[in-house]
């Protein structure tokens, strides 16, 4: 975990203004893009406004001061969050006295709940937001996944949220008990305007993406090397592209692939994701790690597979919690509720399995007319219609 700073710095504000008109606090690399979508969109409208925020680097690049990245770390499932709680307190603390301080006019959290909701849980206890009597509006944009598990959370985010922007059509039902204000506002990824950060490519390499967090990619980025060397010997003159957030996960890729044959290395290129936010990354084939990019490669009609291997407790625990509900684990295959992307999990993750998918990806054509089919329904799905607010004008709503 990095080191935190003593102090956050202090909002850079212009003359006439006396407090923050936004701050918006995203956790990780998916909530970073998600923010910045709707950050761009906002400038565009009400170019005026002060907007600061916890997230990434996408979020300074659509025009918000960013005062910490929240995209360097994260933990994912309860024995890595435990492992990680004392970090996890004390930048709560900060944050919170951040805002004590600097009184922002709203608030948009942006997905990560576990932190976000506690966040907004000490802001009503101490009297700053809304619905703690205070002056501070309190949005949160993208839904806990309640359909999965912790359903009566619903409840407790009625109590501290003055309203809710979910980006899957059916989370608006999952509300109607409550009394939060929810909204539909779209899927960004999915608007015709949107410039996805992969293409299909049928020349193109095949995307190994093993995730953008340490402790998962040490674990995933190795079954991935062995499934691909294995598919090279059937594909010999293909190539892959790892698409990565940076340090740490850099360092890591570069150990991990130093340890393989050379014809494996000489094939793979490292690529910040960064890099191919505008231009597009060409893809034939993915094998990815559960997460926003199975959306995403699925949205752009490449056809692939998901793998997924956590802390075998993490896992155990999850089942245990998530039972029947889910039949799967990729938001893809949730929405569609069908194998958009075969799913490899936990011991069925293996390099055997991963290469024969990737085989079939090319030399099956069937494979590719049923995610050009799949492509074309997610995007149905997603995309607001007439009369929806987007992410942006569902925020301008508590800056008026």
């Amino acid at each position: 975990m990095p080191t935190l700073p003593e102090a956050f710095p202090p909002p850079v504000l212009p003359a006439d203004k006396k407090r923050p008109d936004l701050l918006i606090i995203a956790g990780e690399h998916s909530g970073d893009e998600l923010a910045a979508t709707m950050i761009g969109k906002l400038r565009s409208r009400r170019p005026e406004l002060s907007i600061a925020g916890f997230g990434g680097p996408d979020m300074q690049a659509a025009g918000a001061q960013l005062l910490f990245n929240m995209t360097t770390f994260s933990a994912v499932g309860l024995v890595e969050v435990l492992a990680n709680i004392s970090f996890y307190t004390q930048l709560g603390n900060k944050i919170i006295a951040w805002i004590e301080r600097y009184r922002p006019r709203a608030i948009c959290f942006v997905d990560f709940p576990g932190m976000n909701l506690r966040l907004a849980e000490i802001l009503k206890r101490r009297g700053l937001s809304r619905k703690g009597g205070g002056d501070i509006t309190l949005y949160h944009y993208v839904s806990p996944q309640i359909w999965a598990w912790k359903a009566k959370r619903r409840f407790k985010m009625q109590k501290l949220l003055d309203s809710l922007g979910v980006i899957f059509p059916f989370e608006v039902k999952c509300y109607e008990d409550t009394t939060l204000p929810t909204c539909f506002v779209g899927d960004p990824f999915a608007a015709p305007d949107h410039v996805l950060p992969v293409v299909y490519d049928a020349g193109g390499p095949a995307l190994l993406l093993p995730g953008s967090r340490p402790k998962p990619v040490s674990k995933i980025f190795p079954i991935l090397l062995k499934a691909w060397e294995l598919f090279l010997k059937t594909h010999p003159t293909r190539r892959a592209v790892v698409l990565h957030p940076g340090e740490p996960v850099l360092t890591i890729l570069k150990n991990l692939l130093a340890g393989t044959p050379a014809a494996v290395r000489e094939s793979i290129s490292l690529v910040p994701v960064d890099s191919v936010a505008e231009t597009q990354q060409p893809a034939s084939s993915v094998l990815m790690s559960s997460g926003t990019m199975s959306r995403t490669c699925s949205l752009a009609g490449v056809p692939g597979a998901i793998l997924y291997y956590a802390n075998p407790l993490t896992w155990i625990l999850g089942r245990l919690i998530v039972g029947k509900r889910i039949r799967y684990l990729g938001i893809a295959n949730i929405l569609l509720d069908r194998d958009v992307y075969p799913e490899y999990l936990q011991k069925a993750a293996e390099p055997v399995a991963l290469a024969a998918r990737l085989n079939a990806c090319y030399d099956d054509p069937k494979v590719l007319e049923q995610i050009q089919k799949d492509c074309a329904d997610l995007r149905e799905l997603l995309s607001p219609k007439a009369g929806d607010l987007d992410a942006a004008a569902w925020l301008e709503s508590a800056l008026c």
